[in-house]
């Protein structure tokens, strides 16, 4: 299945989901049975992302081991997690500066005039555990298995940089065969992304039209003003990355971002950056990033470089503020920016991770936590937003590596072509381009 096919039935199966859930909401005979309609929505949706959460884990270690055991040395892998993480940094402070900046502009919680919830209103998010020593803490596995069961994507990585490095220390003959282990086991994960993929329209009809039958369409029109103004900020956000992107890759920014097109599309309908990622990982493969650094930097990202994720949590706390009609000087604000991009970095793993940042810092500031059940009925459409916003600032940020690395070959004739329209069908699969 090519992009453009892939991006097609995507998009067929997210409107058909929006159609079949508008007609539940509107035609279901009571509450219970529209909720028990949307919950084979639900069981279709859940299935998908079970498939694709059985590869995570085993994807993201076998191309973390083959890409670090293939890199040759510590110093190699340092200057690259130095490089990645200064480009997360500076991502990371422009997308909450802008959420600040847009929350102020547009005022989307201005003139609702709630008045402050009773002490404890429950909002059935954990925080009390959220800050930076547990994080640490939390980033070194105590059981490998156990990491793996639960799809912990940094303690995953740091188990694979020990393991990928202990391989590259050894002489080579000595660790041929698990070498080539790795790089084989590459392949097959690939070969098993490509046969989970084929679901996606599938999976992407059952989201969307669980979200609809459960919210309907008017929820859209309440929150107007706070949707409308959000996607604005994710559209500038994007606008940002792919200049940035430009500065360093030139034209082939706009080629990367047509190839990630498809992706977007699956994280955006799905609401679920697990999803997205290991289509993520062949679309950059196949741009002509090395998997040396593709392996080692994306997984990275999705611990480190949540834009989207960042952008939506300063603008939701101040639109929490204003709802309350509790003022925020700047001051307040910037150390607000602060806070979050402390608390935010290695959340990827947290169930509704950016709503748990933003529950773990409004009472820090004197705003009542209950606040985020504002937004709570809309989150699952906020979501969509910003977590296809995530899968652009780690494949910009991949791709912008890979270049600085000098890891970034061409892309291949076929994939040109394809972006172009004009290419025949070629399997999901298909192994990347040679790179130096």
């Amino acid at each position: 299945m090519n992009a453009n096919k892939l991006t097609l039935r995507i998009m067929i199966g997210m409107l058909l989901g929006i159609l079949a859930g508008y007609i539940v909401h509107t035609t279901a005979a009571s509450p219970e049975s529209m909720k028990d309609t949307a919950g084979y929505f639900t069981l279709v949706s859940d299935i998908f992302l079970r498939l694709i959460k059985m590869i995570i884990a085993p994807l993201v270690f076998t191309t973390v081991v083959s890409g670090i055991a293939n890199m040759g040395d510590s110093k190699s892998v340092g200057r690259v997690g130095f490089k990645a993480l200064t480009w997360f940094i500076l991502a990371s402070i422009a997308s909450l500066l802008l959420g600040c900046l847009l929350a102020n502009l547009f005022q989307p919680g201005v003139g609702l005039g709630m008045e402050l919830p009773e002490t404890g209103a429950a909002t059935n998010l954990a925080t009390q555990s959220l800050n930076f020593k547990t994080f640490l803490l939390n980033a070194f596995p105590k059981s490998i298995f156990e990491s793996f069961s639960g799809n912990q994507i940094l303690q995953i990585l740091v188990f694979s940089i020990f393991f990928g490095l202990a391989i590259a220390s050894l002489p080579a003959k000595s660790t041929e065969s698990i070498r080539k282990l790795a790089d084989e086991g590459v392949h097959a994960m690939i070969k098993v992304t490509d046969f989970v993929m084929q679901f996606a329209p599938v999976g992407v009809f059952a989201a969307m039209g669980a979200a609809i039958a459960t919210n309907g369409l008017g929820v859209l029109a309440t929150y107007g003003k706070l949707i409308g103004s959000f996607y604005v900020g994710l559209v500038l956000l994007t606008l940002i990355l792919i200049v940035a992107g430009w500065f360093f890759l030139g034209r082939r920014v706009f080629t990367l971002m047509e190839m990630m097109r498809s992706v977007m599309l699956l994280a955006f309908s799905t609401a679920s950056s697990e999803a997205a990622y290991p289509k993520t990982m062949e679309q950059l493969r196949k741009f002509g990033a090395s998997n040396r650094i593709t392996s080692f930097v994306l997984p990275l990202g999705y611990s480190f470089n949540l834009d989207g994720s960042m952008l939506y949590q300063s603008f939701a706390i101040i639109f929490i503020a204003q709802a309350y009609g509790i003022d925020m000087p700047i001051s307040q604000q910037l150390a607000m920016l602060a806070v979050l991009m402390l608390s935010s970095k290695g959340m990827a793993g947290v169930a509704r991770a950016s709503l748990v940042v933003v529950a773990a810092v409004l009472p820090m500031f004197n705003l009542p936590e209950s606040g985020l059940l504002l937004i709570m009925a809309i989150d699952q459409f906020l979501d969509m937003g910003r977590t296809a916003i995530n899968v652009v600032g780690n494949s910009i940020a991949t791709a912008v590596v890979a270049k600085w690395e000098g890891q970034l070959g061409e892309t291949s004739d076929e994939v040109i072509d394809e972006i172009d329209g004009i290419a025949e069908d070629e399997p999901l699969g298909e192994e990347a381009p040679a790179v130096a």
